[in-house]
């Protein structure tokens, strides 16, 4: 069964003087609803956040399954943001703005976060405001205890998105390179599929290789001297089917949980790992050296790959370069991000708020044209 995870009582988080954003996030297997508090100039706080997972519920079947997703978050939503309410000793009538993900992600998920903060802005009669889930991820180490500095590279690595971006400010984003197919996170989640391991498959795959070798299989790193920032993991994903047809294991669960598979999964996991994340670190290194900055940010929930911290890390500090990441229980998919990136709009005079209740969600929705 899955389980409600919350931050309440933040150190220093009281309700006081302030705005107050009420977050919701389901755009698609996770619903989130978070309550962040605006002051003046200074970085928005958290006051609370709850999380609901729904990884049990799909695993049955191996992935996400839309309609459950969506009837999942109708359960959840309204005890989430009471929760949160609660946590952080507010009541629903001190909340100043409802924010909600617009999009991109699954329809009828956005839908339903789009219809609980309608009808919360209509019965409290408060503005809404529609935030872009990417830029939630994209400003989400704003509420680290290592906040960035405006200009920094950003590299969003998540589950369907995998993009580098030159951040000049909030709202001011210029898209430097991106997946020309997979993206890294399915990569990950594809080729741990491949090798029977259970869904969501990229923190598996990543455990399974922590006992392997990443030199063991020669795979691809597609696109590491195409010249450009632009990223390709379909290839990779069909290396590793290569390999699992030639020892005979392809759709043998029989076989892959046997302990002669073992060891040698683990070292295909480590090189596939391996090969993913040296594509990310160079690509990002070449975005900091064609931009020239000194800063990059790390968002979306293959940003919590240790392999890839620890890459990044060790290649940016020879370099002089600031690293910079969300922290690991807000790298997934969270209101606490869309409630902050809702809040840094307001404050940066661009958030473009409504008191009609429109259901105007996006699925598909460019982060580089908002």
């Amino acid at each position: 069964m899955s389980e409600i995870h919350s931050v309440s009582s933040i150190p220093g988080g009281g309700v006081g003087e302030g705005q107050l954003i009420l977050g919701i996030e389901s755009s698609c297997d996770e619903t989130g609803v978070a309550l962040v508090r605006r002051d003046g100039a200074g970085v928005p706080r958290l006051l609370a956040h709850a999380l609901h997972s729904q990884i049990d519920m799909h695993q049955a079947y191996g992935g996400v399954v839309p309609e459950l997703a969506s009837r999942d978050h109708i359960r959840r939503v309204v005890p989430l943001a009471r929760q949160v309410l609660r946590d952080a000793g507010c009541t629903l009538q001190a909340v100043d703005v409802v924010a909600y993900t617009r999009g991109p992600g699954l329809a009828g998920a956005l839908l339903v976060g789009a219809g609980v903060a309608c009808a919360l802005g209509t019965a409290l009669d408060r503005p809404l405001l529609g935030v872009h889930h990417l830029e939630g991820h994209l400003l989400s180490p704003f509420l680290s205890t290592d906040p960035p500095e405006f200009p920094f590279v950003a590299l969003l690595v998540s589950g369907g998105h995998t993009q580098l971006m030159r951040v000049n400010g909030v709202g001011d984003y210029e898209l430097l390179g991106e997946t020309v197919d997979d993206a890294a996170g399915e990569a990950f989640d594809k080729s741990a599929k491949l090798m029977g391991l259970p869904y969501p498959g990229g923190p598996h795959l990543s455990r399974l290789a922590q006992t392997g070798n990443p030199g063991a299989f020669e795979l691809p790193r597609p696109m590491l001297h195409s010249g450009n920032l632009d990223f390709s993991f379909a290839g990779l994903k069909t290396a590793v089917r290569t390999h699992l047809v030639r020892q005979g294991w392809l759709d043998r669960e029989d076989l892959l949980l046997s302990d002669e598979a073992r060891p040698v999964l683990a070292d295909l996991a480590a090189s596939t790992q391996a090969a993913i994340v040296e594509v990310l670190v160079k690509k990002t290194l070449a975005a900091l050296k064609q931009t020239g900055l000194k800063r990059v940010v790390v968002a979306g929930g293959v940003g919590a790959n240790q392999a890839l911290r620890a890459q990044l890390d060790e290649a940016c500090r020879r370099r002089g370069i600031r690293v910079h990441y969300p922290e690991l229980h807000l790298c997934t998919d969270n209101g606490a991000m869309i409630a902050l990136a809702a809040a840094m709009r307001l404050q940066a005079g661009k958030a473009e708020l409504t008191r009609e209740p429109v259901f105007d969600v996006r699925p598909r929705w460019d982060l580089s044209a908002i």
